[in-house]
């Protein structure tokens, strides 16, 4: 059934279990947002006080985290359609609080390989944060799906930003308190928070939107994620192939120069400033994402994308551009989260209403897969780019492939002028 072919009390109790479903996604993602951020400042120094602080492999950390977010997007996708969202969000935030330990272990044992699998499954608090944004376009009518994707990520900005500023104190915690390596203890508050988080949504996500909205298949047990499949239903419409390559695109050049900005930052004597430069970056990502929704509702999703293409062009140029200034990169790492927002939520809205609605789950999964695993090869090759080639390259590279994405969306825009091409009708 479609959102016309609702009755009015229908719609009227879909209207409240909605504005329901988004008081308890916007306090999941501000504990998740949080826990992310607050751990993700100081995964590079860990790498560099076990390989040595002039070692390549630093992005490795962020690497394996996003790895372990594409990874389980699919594997979470694959829960969501059976039982909905809600069981498979709660997986998520379980498990990073196990990755989040584990992780805390490796640290102070300067164990890389504990560290790096406590890394891989902490990415599913990750997966689960960015699959929080689909579940609050369920009930969502469609002409305010992406408002109501927007509000999710805006919620995200409360914990993002604070986040960060959660580390020194951790530290000293850990540290003085604990007794333990300095940076076992963001670890363990990030495990703490995803707890918190998982117990939010299991206790008040219900009724579970997807559920409600029609969208799962108890008889999908036997079923195994077909990513193959899914990239065809993606490939067979320009629209959801331009907003897949936006998602990857924009996720990708934000993960490259934002993993090694820390690192920069320390190589320059500047390792203090990091987590309020990591801060600012993270309130461009996330502070303005109301004003973002309204733009692609109501300017479409393509001048979303191709804004946030732009942003990220002139934020890369300025980043390599900052040398060892580093108070360039303030409105720089601002600029480049602004521009991942735009990217995100424009990439997201096109994808979910170019695809037919019994795909959309697996496709939205596959989606996150590509787009993590995407920023997964980012901050892997960043700490190699960064050693090879400086962090200016690294930056210029950031910004040559937004601005292929720039043209693509133009030339998608054009097209559509040119044929009266209308978007497809949301299901």
């Amino acid at each position: 059934m479609t959102d016309n072919e609702l009755s009015e009390a229908e719609a009227a109790e879909r209207a409240i279990i909605q504005r329901r479903t988004l008081r308890v996604l916007m306090l999941g993602q501000v504990v998740g947002a949080g826990a992310l951020a607050s751990a993700i400042v100081v995964g590079a120094f860990v790498v560099q006080d076990i390989l040595g602080q002039n070692t390549p492999w630093a992005g490795i950390a962020t690497a394996t985290t996003t790895t372990g977010t594409a990874v389980m997007s699919q594997v979470m996708a694959r829960r969501m359609r059976r039982l909905g969202r809600r069981p498979g969000l709660q997986m998520g935030y379980m498990l990073a609080v196990v990755g989040g330990v584990v992780a805390a272990i490796g640290a102070q044992h300067d164990q890389l390989a504990l560290f790096l699998v406590g890394l891989f499954v902490f990415g599913n608090g990750q997966a689960a944060n960015l699959q929080a944004r689909y579940a609050a376009t369920d009930l969502a009518v469609p002409e305010e799906r992406s408002q109501a994707m927007s509000r999710i990520v805006f919620a995200s900005t409360f914990g993002a930003v604070f986040g960060p500023l959660l580390v020194g104190p951790a530290e000293w915690l850990s540290e003085h308190v604990l007794g333990l390596h300095r940076y076992t203890g963001p670890w363990l508050i990030s495990s703490a928070l995803f707890a918190a988080a998982a117990i939010n949504i299991g206790l008040q996500l219900r009724p579970d939107p997807l559920v409600v909205a029609g969208g799962i298949n108890p008889d999908a047990r036997a079923e195994r994620p077909k990513l193959a499949t899914a990239l065809r239903v993606i490939s067979a419409q320009p629209r959801s192939r331009l907003a897949l390559v936006a998602m990857m695109i924009s996720q990708g050049a934000m993960v490259g120069v934002m993993a090694m900005t820390p690192v920069h930052l320390k190589l320059h004597g500047h390792e203090g400033v990091s987590q309020y430069v990591v801060s600012v970056h993270i309130a461009g990502m996330y502070a303005f994402s109301p004003l973002v929704g309204r733009i692609a509702d109501r300017r479409g999703r393509l001048t979303a994308i191709q804004i946030g293409a732009a942003a990220i062009i002139a934020s890369s140029a300025l980043a390599a551009l900052s040398g060892d200034v580093e108070q360039l990169l303030f409105p720089s790492l601002w600029g480049l989260g602004l521009g991942w927002n735009f990217g995100l939520i424009g990439g997201s809205s096109l994808l979910s209403e170019s695809v037919p609605v019994e795909h959309r789950v697996a496709v939205q999964g596959s989606a996150d897969l590509m787009m993590s695993l995407c920023g997964g090869l980012a901050g892997f090759s960043s700490g190699f780019i960064r050693r090879a080639v400086g962090f200016h390259t690294l930056s210029t590279l950031a910004m040559v492939a937004a601005g292929g994405l720039l043209v693509a969306a133009f030339a998608a825009q054009r097209r559509e002028q040119l044929t009266g091409a209308e978007p497809l009708p949301a299901a």
